[in-house]
């Protein structure tokens, strides 16, 4: 029968899989293919072909074939770990550098823990036992999870979407995955087990060199941020999506919203104290990744910076690009404007300098269709009791603020640092829930579909890794800004939108996945999230003059 692979028509015997059709392509491929592209579908490797598919192989060197290789990694390790363990429960908690981070309920991690786990993964991975996916109805799936005392927790099946739950089946090993995993655990190469903090590190390669495991970086003022905020919900009793789906159903989902948002006031609140009560600072500079709800954080700020005494006074990092002609050009020849170099960094200190020594100046507004800075008599003069507020992905980088003393200069780093799982081993990705939080806006306020936004997110994730990531640490302090209930606030704006893009689009992988990952969530009523809520800045509506 005819298909097409990479673009281009030729036939295969019909009854093969994707593994079966393409073996030689596969056992040539420079990197371990993990997966595939099937009629823009992300596929395992076991699926088989019909007539007319289109088709692309996946490889552990691109972004997704790095998410199925640390799926299948969290999989094995799960195997091992029940194999070893039975009795005891693990959770999967949250992502740090390359590594995911893991707890134990009850049982302590030693040094025994660590190398028993890491031999068994070993042996597993040796071995190259198949994974099998499996289809269960519903009721199957309740059932099993009933008469199975596993450590995976429960995932909400009663669903009207839910009709048919896919579960991994690995010789007597079974686990739900809401994305696709290997078709065998030999694809799993490059791994490692450490002791961290009060639990272990699983780490593994990164897609732009997967043959080896990176050096690892430490975060502390990140991992700090998310171990803080993961307390805060184990506490609450909602550190999964089922106990969440399980406070909407039994309508206390607004005392869990209440006490969500009263932690960011607190969170807030704090930070503005902090500010007041370092007397030299005269420059609070925020950065953040895309949709971490930047321009709500400074507001509610402000408000608090008032209680404290201090005015704030915004200058837009926008207004200080080069010349058109100066701005540095990438790889491609086109023109750069988020590296570092498109500011006029001179002009930008200078007048720093200038408001800090209590001196006018006169701010410039940058006209983007002529690309050239414009005069219109606009001034500027921090009196004593005001304090300047900058917002921009640059803010924690130092070349950005040279000619400043450090001991003038707040650093805020936020973003939507997301500490809910799916279950125990399941967790969701923060960078997921900045590309809802996106999807949702861009087509609320900014007229584009969802497949503009899926197009362009690989884009603004490479600049959020050349220019905010590497600086996160240099912050004084991380803000969170995710809310334990805010998928679920989404959902309702994004499902159509998702949905509306179909496999005829490229896009429509990244659609489903998300879609995948929404459906498991109850939709909870959009006026039931507080006016002054970071998340008005998606879902419109809130007190904040924001767009």
């Amino acid at each position: 029968m005819e298909i097409r692979y990479n673009g281009k028509k030729m036939k295969v015997e019909r009854g093969l899989t994707v593994s079966q059709a393409f073996k030689e392509e596969i056992e040539k491929s420079k990197y371990e293919v993990i997966g595939c592209l099937y009629n823009n579908e992300y596929r395992n490797l076991e699926t088989e072909i019909e007539e007319g598919a289109k088709i692309e192989l996946i490889d552990i060197s691109s972004k997704e074939g790095m998410k199925i290789y640390r799926r299948t990694l969290v999989y094995i390790m799960g195997k091992a770990f029940e194999s070893l363990y039975p009795k005891e429960k693990i959770m999967v908690e949250y992502q740090l550098g390359n590594a995911m981070f893991c707890k134990l309920d009850t049982m302590p991690i030693t040094e025994e823990f660590i190398n028993n786990l890491k031999e068994k993964m070993q042996e597993i991975i040796g071995k190259d036992l198949k994974i099998t996916k499996v289809e269960m109805t519903r009721k199957e799936a309740e059932k099993f999870y009933e008469e199975n005392d596993t450590s995976k927790g429960r995932l909400q099946f009663n669903f009207e979407d839910n009709k048919i739950i896919y579960m991994y089946y690995c010789e007597k090993y079974y686990n739900y995955c809401y994305g696709v995993l290997g078709n065998r655990t030999g694809v799993i190469q490059k791994f490692d087990v450490v002791k961290y903090s009060d639990g272990f590190l699983v780490r593994y390669p990164i897609s732009k060199n997967p043959i080896e495991i990176p050096k690892f970086i430490e975060t502390k003022k990140l991992a700090w941020a998310l171990e803080e905020f993961e307390k805060i919900h184990s506490v609450l009793d909602v550190n999964t999506v089922y106990k969440l789906n399980k406070a909407v159903e039994d309508g206390k989902i607004n005392d869990i919203i209440l006490l969500a948002e009263a932690l960011h006031e607190k969170k807030i609140a704090n930070i503005a104290d902090e500010i007041a009560k370092r007397k030299n600072v005269k420059m609070i500079l925020i950065a953040g990744p895309s949709s971490s709800g930047k321009t709500t954080f400074a507001q509610r700020l402000g408000i608090q910076l008032r209680l404290n005494g201090l005015k704030p006074v915004t200058i837009s990092v926008d207004n200080y690009f080069v010349e058109r002609q100066d701005t540095p050009r990438d790889e491609n020849g086109e023109y750069d404007f988020e590296c570092i170099e498109a500011i006029d960094l001179e002009l930008f200190n200078n007048h720093l300098v200038k408001l800090l020594n209590g001196d006018e100046i006169e701010v410039p507004e940058f006209d983007f269709h002529v690309g050239t800075k414009k005069y219109n008599g606009k001034k500027l003069k921090l009196a004593d009791d005001e304090v300047l507020v900058i917002e921009g992905i640059h803010c924690l980088n130092d070349k950005l603020t040279s000619q400043i003393a450090k001991e003038q200069k707040y650093k805020i780093y936020i973003s939507a640092l997301t500490v809910l799982n799916m279950d125990r081993y399941n967790r969701i990705s923060t960078t997921d829930t900045r590309l809802v939080r996106r999807i949702v806006r861009d087509y609320q306020f900014r007229g584009y579909s969802a497949i503009h936004t899926l197009n362009t997110w690989h884009k603004v994730n490479n600049g959020e890794e050349k220019n905010i990531f590497p600086f996160q640490e240099e912050a004084d302090r991380i803000f969170n800004t995710s809310l334990i209930y805010e998928l679920g606030a989404l959902k309702k704006i994004a499902m159509p939108l998702l949905k509306e893009i179909d496999n005829s689009y490229k896009e429509y992988a990244e659609a489903q996945r998300l879609i995948n990952m929404l459906k498991y969530f109850r939709e909870i009523p959009s006026e039931y999230v507080p006016n002054n809520s970071l998340l008005k800045e998606f879902l419109g509506g809130g007190i904040f003059d924001l767009h």
